[in-house]
């Protein structure tokens, strides 16, 4: 789903800049990153095996992000899902995505697992979110949409807790 290696090589080896006291723990623990980018890789697997497509994964990725206020992999999934074809509209509405029309049944019910997954302690949202899935995903695809959930919102973590920078090109 991401790698965060290119923000971590700005500072030094393991230290964020600017004295925050941070430390890239992708950098100063490659061995625990590394395990992260594999089991991203077997969700991707999962994922197209499963049938979800690359906008819809983007769009989970995305929303994860959002709710985790992670602007470094807001940065590495919206250009992402730019260069795989989504529209700036549906990206600039994405935070709002229950009020609007833009959003298939599919997609809005991998929102809904999302953001459940990302607030699990939700009960009620967590039930409604599978319920709601239910009637428009197959079990495969559930599967797949919390797992591309789970893995960013451990990629968000890596890059919250380290600060990785966003800077203009």
């Amino acid at each position: 789903m991401e790698d965060t290696t290119t923000a971590a090589t700005e500072g030094t080896a393991a230290r964020a800049g600017g004295g925050t006291g941070r430390v890239f723990v992708d950098k100063r623990s490659p061995q625990a990153y590394r395990a992260l980018v594999k089991t991203s890789g077997a969700v991707g697997v999962e994922a197209a095996e499963a049938g979800l497509d690359r906008t819809l994964i983007e769009l989970v990725n995305l929303r994860v992000s959002q709710i985790n206020g992670c602007a470094y992999c807001l940065k590495v999934h919206t250009e992402a899902a730019l260069r795989g074809g989504e529209t700036t509209l549906r990206l600039g509405v994405l935070a709002a995505w229950r009020d609007t029309e833009v959003f298939t049944a599919r997609e809005r019910a991998a929102l809904a697992l999302a953001e459940a997954t990302t607030a699990p302690a939700d009960t009620r949202a967590r039930e409604e979110a599978h319920a709601a899935a239910a009637g428009v995903l197959t079990e495969a695809e559930v599967s797949a949409v919390v797992w591309v959930a789970i893995t960013i919102n451990a990629f968000n973590r890596v890059s919250v807790m380290s600060g990785h920078p966003v800077r203009n090109p």
